[in-house]
């Protein structure tokens, strides 16, 4: 048995999920219950937290960056999905899958110090 004193890894919440789950769930929301605001909400309480955590990682620029792909990610499904005539659903998939794979690579990955 080891004498020595295990490290403790402190594991960081990925911002992507933020990200996911106020595009992804805020769309299932609105669609599901007719009630846009309410699936607008969800959007923006993703963003909210994810820009806590981008912010906490990335400073404020970034965080601001990064907030306004999250905004250009909304945008962008409406015009997939109403002005290219994509289904709804391959649409919201799509953006939402870019958007936090982005927010994965810039916020979530460890600091490169040196």
């Amino acid at each position: 048995m080891s004498t020595s004193t295990p490290t403790r890894v402190q594991a960081r919440f990925p911002s992507a999920v933020p990200v996911a789950v106020g595009l992804a769930a805020g769309f299932a929301i609105a669609q599901g219950t007719g009630i846009r605001a309410l699936g607008g909400a969800v959007f923006v309480a993703g963003g909210l937290a994810a820009g806590l955590l981008w912010r906490q990682r990335r400073g404020l620029a970034v965080a601001a960056a990064l907030g306004v792909g999250y905004v250009a990610a909304f945008v962008l499904t409406h015009v997939l999905a109403i002005g290219v005539g994509w289904p709804a659903w391959v649409a919201v998939g799509s953006v939402t899958a870019v958007a936090a794979a982005v927010s994965a690579w810039i916020a979530d990955r460890p600091a490169v110090t040196g």
